[in-house]
Protein backbone atom coordinates (compact mmCIF):
# COMPACT_ATOMS: atom_id res chain seq x y z
CA UNK A 1 0.00 0.00 0.00
CA UNK A 2 2.86 2.39 0.79
CA UNK A 3 4.15 2.19 -2.79
CA UNK A 4 0.66 2.92 -4.14
CA UNK A 5 0.27 5.93 -1.82
CA UNK A 6 3.68 7.22 -2.85
CA UNK A 7 2.81 6.91 -6.54
CA UNK A 8 -0.40 8.92 -6.06
CA UNK A 9 1.41 11.60 -4.04
CA UNK A 10 4.15 11.92 -6.67
CA UNK A 11 1.56 12.11 -9.46
CA UNK A 12 -0.36 14.87 -7.67
CA UNK A 13 2.84 16.81 -6.95
CA UNK A 14 3.89 16.57 -10.59
CA UNK A 15 0.46 17.69 -11.81
CA UNK A 16 0.27 20.78 -9.60
CA UNK A 17 0.69 23.95 -11.62
CA UNK A 18 4.15 25.43 -11.47
CA UNK A 19 4.13 29.04 -10.39
CA UNK A 20 7.04 31.39 -10.72
CA UNK A 21 8.91 32.08 -7.47
CA UNK A 22 8.35 33.78 -5.11
CA UNK A 23 4.64 32.98 -5.53
CA UNK A 24 5.04 29.26 -4.79
CA UNK A 25 8.32 27.42 -4.44
CA UNK A 26 8.56 23.99 -6.02
CA UNK A 27 7.45 20.90 -4.17
CA UNK A 28 10.41 18.94 -2.88
CA UNK A 29 10.41 15.24 -1.99
CA UNK A 30 13.03 13.95 0.43
CA UNK A 31 13.75 10.88 2.51
CA UNK A 32 12.84 11.69 6.10
CA UNK A 33 11.69 10.09 9.33
CA UNK A 34 11.77 6.53 8.00
CA UNK A 35 9.77 7.44 4.90
CA UNK A 36 9.25 10.24 2.41
CA UNK A 37 8.50 13.89 3.08
CA UNK A 38 7.04 16.51 0.75
CA UNK A 39 7.69 20.16 1.48
CA UNK A 40 7.41 23.57 -0.10
CA UNK A 41 9.68 26.43 0.85
CA UNK A 42 11.02 24.44 3.80
CA UNK A 43 7.53 23.71 5.17
CA UNK A 44 6.76 19.98 5.41
CA UNK A 45 3.18 19.21 4.49
CA UNK A 46 3.06 15.45 3.81
CA UNK A 47 4.97 12.57 5.37
CA UNK A 48 4.60 9.01 4.14
CA UNK A 49 5.55 6.17 6.48
CA UNK A 50 4.55 2.64 7.34
CA UNK A 51 1.37 3.85 9.07
CA UNK A 52 0.12 5.74 6.01
CA UNK A 53 0.49 9.35 5.00
CA UNK A 54 0.20 12.31 7.34
CA UNK A 55 -0.88 15.63 5.84
CA UNK A 56 -0.72 19.13 7.31
CA UNK A 57 -4.09 20.83 6.80
CA UNK A 58 -5.94 23.66 8.48
CA UNK A 59 -6.93 22.47 12.00
CA UNK A 60 -10.66 22.61 11.14
CA UNK A 61 -10.11 20.71 7.90
CA UNK A 62 -7.92 18.15 9.68
CA UNK A 63 -10.60 17.59 12.31
CA UNK A 64 -13.22 16.97 9.62
CA UNK A 65 -10.85 14.80 7.58
CA UNK A 66 -10.09 12.65 10.63
CA UNK A 67 -13.77 11.65 10.75
CA UNK A 68 -13.69 10.12 7.26
CA UNK A 69 -12.98 6.44 6.53
CA UNK A 70 -9.38 5.28 7.00
CA UNK A 71 -8.33 8.62 8.53
CA UNK A 72 -7.46 9.59 12.10
CA UNK A 73 -5.92 12.48 14.00
CA UNK A 74 -2.14 12.60 13.80
CA UNK A 75 0.17 12.88 16.76
CA UNK A 76 1.97 15.70 14.93
CA UNK A 77 -0.61 18.26 16.03
CA UNK A 78 -4.13 19.54 15.44
CA UNK A 79 -3.42 20.58 11.85
CA UNK A 80 -2.27 17.10 10.80
CA UNK A 81 -4.35 14.08 9.75
CA UNK A 82 -3.18 10.49 9.19
CA UNK A 83 -4.62 8.63 6.21
CA UNK A 84 -4.04 4.89 5.86
CA UNK A 85 -6.57 3.34 3.48
CA UNK A 86 -6.94 -0.43 3.41
CA UNK A 87 -7.54 -0.20 -0.33
CA UNK A 88 -6.73 2.68 -2.62
CA UNK A 89 -10.09 2.87 -4.37
CA UNK A 90 -11.24 5.94 -6.36
CA UNK A 91 -12.79 7.53 -3.24
CA UNK A 92 -9.54 7.19 -1.29
CA UNK A 93 -7.54 8.58 -4.23
CA UNK A 94 -9.92 11.56 -4.48
CA UNK A 95 -9.47 12.40 -0.79
CA UNK A 96 -5.70 11.93 -0.97
CA UNK A 97 -5.38 14.17 -4.04
CA UNK A 98 -7.56 16.88 -2.50
CA UNK A 99 -5.80 16.84 0.87
CA UNK A 100 -2.32 16.78 -0.71
CA UNK A 101 -3.20 19.73 -2.96
CA UNK A 102 -4.68 21.68 -0.04
CA UNK A 103 -1.63 20.92 2.12
CA UNK A 104 0.80 21.96 -0.64
CA UNK A 105 -1.01 25.26 -1.25
CA UNK A 106 -1.20 25.94 2.47
CA UNK A 107 2.53 25.28 2.88
CA UNK A 108 3.28 27.82 0.15
CA UNK A 109 0.92 30.36 1.75
CA UNK A 110 2.38 29.87 5.23
CA UNK A 111 5.92 30.88 4.24
CA UNK A 112 5.11 34.57 4.39
CA UNK A 113 3.32 34.27 7.75
CA UNK A 114 6.27 32.65 9.52
CA UNK A 115 4.00 30.08 11.15
CA UNK A 116 5.50 27.00 9.52
CA UNK A 117 2.09 25.98 8.22
CA UNK A 118 0.22 25.88 11.52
Amino acid sequence: MRDELERVLDDVAAAMPAEAPPVAPPIERTDAEGGRSWSRGGVSFAILGDAGVELRLDPRVAAAAARTPDAAPSGRGPDWVRFNPRILDPHAVDRLEAWFGFAARRAADSRGRGDGGS
